[in-house]
């Protein structure tokens, strides 16, 4: 007679604290070493905070007209006051500030539409790609509707780091798409020439395309005929980002299952189709950290266009800091340029969380 073994049911854990108190304890007093570790960084965090907070609030200077007015041994926030709207707009007219602001809220207003259910993300998508970037070229340099034109030399701060940025970003993303499946071709001219173009932009800094953009491809024209500096810079961007992407892409495509590919061959689907409609949108899914932290890189690079005389919003604050009104106001200016930048790429990255998290449909190995 076979004896049948039950499981006894687990038990809960014991329950020694709850909440806060629990949540402290596991993290940081949980052995000798944590307590240590803790001590140590609580140690630390006394010396550090307190004089930041003493510089950054309590003794810093808000306005002024000059260096000399900051009297009080903290920040001087006043250089930022002072030029503020040139670390946002450049030298753009600030009778036309608007234009780039008007931009920029029916960007954000495109982008959160994605989060309500009935819009079609297909379509949205399709006016963000290529709707967008025409209406908001036309409201940038003007010339039509009465506008005044804005010469792109006159493009900078933050306003110039943005569109390099989200032009690089957009633009990029498509082409490393098509560089990913161009590598992974059973088509040798095709394979072989994304491979020479991914391993060639890859094995070259962002710098020296940008400079070969900006110098260099001039030379090579007839004359009378030139791009506009702006122009080419985008294209350099585009085309170094594009190439990293496809390597993340590739790699998205390499995770996805045999499987997967004869199953969209069984339903009979074309190639174009069965990419799509089955292996992409499961390749770009796996690799949203690789694409994202991709777009942060790009979005911090876009200061090396300092190199080439393009002012952005770092270009803007170096140049700030070479008047002789605000000689020694470096510090702020760089912590200033610094917080912008975290909040935009702390917020790129949270967003890719919050993305993750509404695709995830439960199949993660443990």
């Amino acid at each position: 007679m076979a004896i049948e073994f039950k499981p006894s049911p687990s038990l809960p854990p014991p329950q020694n604290s709850v909440g806060a108190v629990a949540w402290i304890h596991k993290n940081f007093f949980s052995s000798p070493l944590n307590i240590a570790l803790t001590i140590i960084s609580l140690y630390i965090l006394y010396l550090l905070v307190p004089p930041m907070v003493q510089w950054v609030f309590i003794d810093a200077t808000w306005s002024g007209t000059s260096k000399a007015d900051c009297t009080a041994g903290g920040a001087c926030w006043a250089f930022i006051a002072v030029y503020f709207d040139q670390f946002m707009y450049g030298l753009y007219p600030e009778a036309e500030y608007w234009r780039v602001n008007t931009a920029l809220v029916l960007l954000i207003a495109l982008v959160a539409m994605f989060a309500i259910k009935a819009v079609n993300k297909a379509m949205l998508a399709g006016v963000i790609i290529l709707v967008y970037p025409v209406v908001a070229y036309f409201l940038f340099a003007g010339g039509v509707f009465g506008l005044a034109v804005v010469e792109t030399a006159n493009w900078g701060g933050l306003f110039l780091t943005t569109l390099l940025g989200v032009v690089g970003i957009v633009a990029s993303f498509p082409l490393g798409i098509v560089l990913a499946l161009g590598r992974r071709s059973n088509m040798p001219i095709v394979k072989s020439v994304c491979v020479v173009f991914i391993e060639t932009i890859r094995a070259v800094p962002l710098i020296t395309i940008l400079f070969m953009a900006s110098v260099m491809i001039p030379l090579f024209l007839p004359d009378g005929m030139n791009f506009n500096k702006l122009l080419r810079v985008v294209i350099g961007i585009t085309l170094f980002s594009a190439a990293y992407m496809a390597e993340v892409i590739r790699g998205g495509l390499q995770a996805i299952p045999k499987g997967q590919y004869e199953a969209a061959d069984a339903m009979g689907l074309t190639y174009w189709q069965s990419m799509i409609l089955v292996i992409l949108p499961q390749a770009l899914k796996l690799v949203i950290p690789g694409i994202v932290n991709t777009f942060i890189g790009l979005f911090k690079d876009t200061t090396l266009v300092y190199i080439v005389g393009m002012f952005d919003l770092l270009g803007r604050i170096q140049a700030a800091n070479h008047d002789a009104n605000w000689l020694g106001t470096t510090t702020e200016g760089y912590a200033f340029a610094g917080f912008v930048y975290w909040v935009i790429c702390f917020g790129m990255s949270r967003y890719s969380m919050a993305v993750e998290r509404k695709l995830d449909t439960g199949h993660k190995r443990k």
